[in-house]
């Protein structure tokens, strides 16, 4: 996706592509393939944009995630973790609970579930699959530590 793509997608929802919004996006560019908080975007972003304060930050998550530009993921009732979407295709993830490391599932295992639905009286729109364990580096780091 590129920043042409970006701005066509927040025009079509009705908003900018402001500074804080460019910077934000930027960050999770800079850390593709992990998982960032909230509290870590804003302190990377200030780095960027002084004037970005924490209430921004939240608000315009929201608005990113809202426009299908970021993935929010929950991690076992700690703060939700964002990350950019790369592309288009429907993928899921398996997260490292140490470093927030991510990858992609390109597969669904929900999609048989998905299928049962399609005559029922209810539609379903959206659905996540998320995977948590530790990276081959955060287990070496472990076993050296002991």
């Amino acid at each position: 996706m590129n920043l042409n793509d970006v701005k066509d997608n927040l025009k079509s929802q009705g908003y900018k592509l402001t500074n804080q919004r460019k910077a934000i996006l930027d960050v999770l560019m800079d850390h593709k393939g992990h998982v960032l908080s909230a509290e870590e975007i804003y302190e990377k972003t200030k780095e960027r944009y002084a004037k970005t304060n924490v209430s921004t930050i939240y608000r315009n998550l929201e608005i990113l995630e809202n426009a299908n530009l970021i993935h929010r993921i929950n991690m076992n009732g700690e703060a939700s973790k964002y990350k950019l979407i790369c592309n288009d295709k429907h993928h899921h993830h398996i997260i490292c609970k140490e470093c927030g490391k991510s990858q992609s599932i390109d597969f669904c295992p929900l999609q048989d579930i998905h299928d049962e639905f399609k005559d029922e009286d209810f539609v379903l729109t959206d659905h996540r699959f998320e995977l948590y364990g530790y990276c081959k580096e955060c287990i070496k780091k472990k076993n050296e530590q002991v």
